[in-house]
C-alpha cells in the first residue's frame, strides 16, 4: 500500500510540476518529504532540494538552497532542466520604480544635448562665429543742448542811421556775405562824400604836381613852385588814404564806393550815398530779428544787433561731470547721445571738445564740452539729453555677447555648436562692458556658439541630467 500511495504522489507532483512551474520547489519538498527519493525527481525536471536548508523569502514559500545545488548539477547533464533555468533568467535584470532597465540605457554625454537642425531654427536659437572686438566701458551724465559759440554770430548796426530794409525774414537761410538788410545813414553820407572828394583832390594835385615837375626839369619855373606842388599833391595823397579808412572801418570797400559813385552820375534819382548795407558775417539760419523797418540803430540806447544768425549744422552739449568721475573723461573721447524724453530713439555720436580745468564752487563739477554733428536740424538748443561718454576702450581677442552667457553649478558656461547639436563649455572671463564679456580661457575666436536664447538650451540640458539620475 505504501509503494502504491508514493506512485500516486509522485504522478500528482510530476503533473502539478509540468502545469505551474512556479509551485514546483513546494511540491519538491513535499514529495522528498513524503519519502519519494531526490535522485527520483531529477527525471521530472524539477529541480531538487534538500529540506533540511529550507527558508522562507518573504512571500509565504519555503525554498531548499541544498537541493536547489543537486538539480542544477543534474540539470547540466540532462536536457530536460533547461527550462527550469529559463524561468530564471527574469530574476537577472533589476527593477526601479516598476521599470526595468538595461545597464546604460537612455543614457546621454554629459553637457551634450542633440538637436536636429530643424529644432535649432524651431526654438529661433540664434548661432554665431567667436570673433575677437572692442570692449568699451561708458559713463552716463545728463546734459543740455546749446548753440555752438564759434557758429552763431549778430548782425551789428555799426553806423547810425534808420533801417531802410529788411531783406531777411526769422527762419530765413543766409550765405556768409550776403545782404540782410540797409541803412539810411547820414554818417554813411559823410564818410562816402569825403572819400570822393578826397579822390578828386588829389587827381588835381596829381596833375598840377606833375605840370610843375615838367617846368623844374627844363628850368622854366621856378624851384620854389616845383617844391610847393609837390607838398600839395602829398597832403591831397594822404587825406584820401585817411577817407578810405574811415570807410574800412565802417565796413565799405572804397573801390566799390567809386563805382556807386559813377553809377548815381547816370541816375542822379537813386543816390547810393546814404545807404549803408548790412551782411551776414557767416552761413546758417536768421534765429532772432531784433528790429523793424523804420527803427533808429545805433545810437545809445538804440538796438546796436538787427539779427542773429546761427549754424546749427554742429551743436554743443554742456554736461556737468561730478569730481570723482571727471578723471574718466577725455577729450576727444566719443560719446553717445540720446533724448531724455520718453520715448526718443535717435542716437548720434559726438565727441568731448573741452574740459574745464575750474570746477563749480556750488555743484563741485566741472563743465565738459561735446560736439555733435546735427546735419538734420534735429537737436534743438535748449533739449535735455543723455550723454554715454566712453571712458575706456580695450581690444580683446575673444569677445562674446552677454547673453550667450549661462550660470550652470555656479559656474559660468556657453554652449558651442557641434554636428549633432550643442556641447556646454565652461570659460573664464576677463574684461566686460554694456554689452560683451572678454573670454580668457575656455574658448577661441572661430568656434559658433548660441548667442541668443541660450537659456532654452540649459534648460534643456537640465531636462537630460535629471532623466539620468532618474
Amino acid at each position: 500500500m505504501r509503494i502504491l500511495l508514493s506512485a500516486v504522489i509522485l504522478a500528482a507532483g510530476i503533473a502539478i510540476g509540468a502545469a505551474v512551474p512556479a509551485v514546483s520547489d513546494f511540491v519538491r519538498g513535499t514529495l522528498v518529504t513524503a519519502g519519494v527519493p531526490p535522485t527520483l525527481l531529477a527525471f521530472t525536471g524539477l529541480p531538487a532540494k534538500a529540506p533540511e536548508a529550507r527558508h522562507a523569502d518573504g512571500d509565504g514559500h519555503d525554498h531548499d538552497e541544498g537541493s536547489g545545488k543537486a538539480g542544477h548539477d543534474h540539470a547540466s547533464r540532462d536536457p530536460a532542466a533547461e527550462p527550469g533555468k529559463a524561468t530564471a533568467a527574469p530574476a537577472q535584470g533589476h527593477a526601479h520604480g516598476g521599470h526595468g532597465h538595461e545597464e546604460g540605457e537612455g543614457q546621454a554625454d554629459e553637457g551634450v544635448i542633440k538637436m536636429r537642425p530643424e529644432q535649432v531654427a524651431g526654438q529661433d536659437i540664434k548661432v554665431a562665429s567667436v570673433e575677437g572686438g572692442t570692449l568699451a566701458r561708458h559713463l552716463l551724465v545728463p546734459g543740455t543742448i546749446t548753440p555752438d559759440t564759434d557758429r552763431i554770430a549778430r548782425v551789428p548796426a555799426k553806423v547810425v542811421g534808420t533801417v531802410a530794409e529788411m531783406r531777411k525774414r526769422l527762419g530765413d537761410a543766409v550765405r556768409k556775405g550776403e545782404v540782410v538788410a540797409v541803412l539810411d545813414s547820414r554818417e554813411v553820407a559823410d564818410a562816402k562824400s569825403e572819400y570822393l572828394t578826397a579822390v578828386v583832390r588829389a587827381d588835381l594835385e596829381k596833375t598840377n604836381f606833375d605840370r610843375q615837375q615838367a617846368l623844374w626839369d627844363k628850368r622854366v619855373s621856378a624851384e620854389s613852385a616845383y617844391l610847393n606842388a609837390k607838398a600839395v599833391y602829398t597832403e591831397a595823397t594822404l587825406r584820401q588814404d585817411l577817407a578810405r579808412q574811415k570807410l574800412s572801418a565802417l565796413g565799405l570797400n572804397a573801390a566799390e564806393v567809386a563805382r556807386l559813385a559813377k553809377q548815381d552820375e547816370a541816375t542822379p534819382n537813386a543816390s547810393t550815398l546814404r545807404q549803408y548795407e548790412l551782411r551776414s558775417p557767416l552761413s546758417g539760419r536768421v534765429v532772432e530779428r531784433k528790429v523793424d523797418v523804420g527803427t533808429a540803430v545805433g545810437k545809445e540806447g538804440d538796438p546796436s544787433d538787427v539779427y542773429t544768425v546761427a549754424d546749427l549744422s554742429t551743436v554743443w552739449i554742456e554736461l556737468s561731470v561730478p569730481t570723482v568721475e571727471l578723471g574718466q573723461v577725455k577729450e576727444g573721447a566719443r560719446v553717445v547721445v540720446t533724448p531724455s524724453q520718453e520715448g526718443g530713439s535717435r542716437r548720434d555720436e559726438g565727441k568731448v571738445i573741452f574740459v574745464s580745468p575750474f570746477l563749480n564752487q556750488e555743484t563741485r563739477s566741472a563743465r565738459v564740452i561735446v560736439a555733435l554733428p546735427n546735419k538734420d536740424m534735429a537737436w534743438r538748443p535748449g533739449t535735455f539729453v543723455t550723454a554715454e561718454v566712453e571712458t575706456a576702450r580695450d581690444e580683446v581677442p575673444v569677445r562674446i555677447p552677454k547673453p550667450a552667457l549661462q550660470t550652470v553649478e555656479g559656474k559660468r558656461v556657453v554652449f558651442v555648436r557641434t554636428e549633432d547639436g550643442f556641447e556646454k563649455r565652461e570659460v573664464e572671463l576677463g574684461r566686460s562692458d554694456d554689452d560683451s564679456h572678454e573670454v580668457t580661457a575656455g574658448l577661441k575666436a572661430g568656434e559658433e556658439i548660441a548667442v541668443a536664447n541660450s537659456f532654452l538650451l540649459k534648460a534643456e540640458l537640465g531636462k537630460a541630467e535629471a532623466d539620468h539620475d532618474h
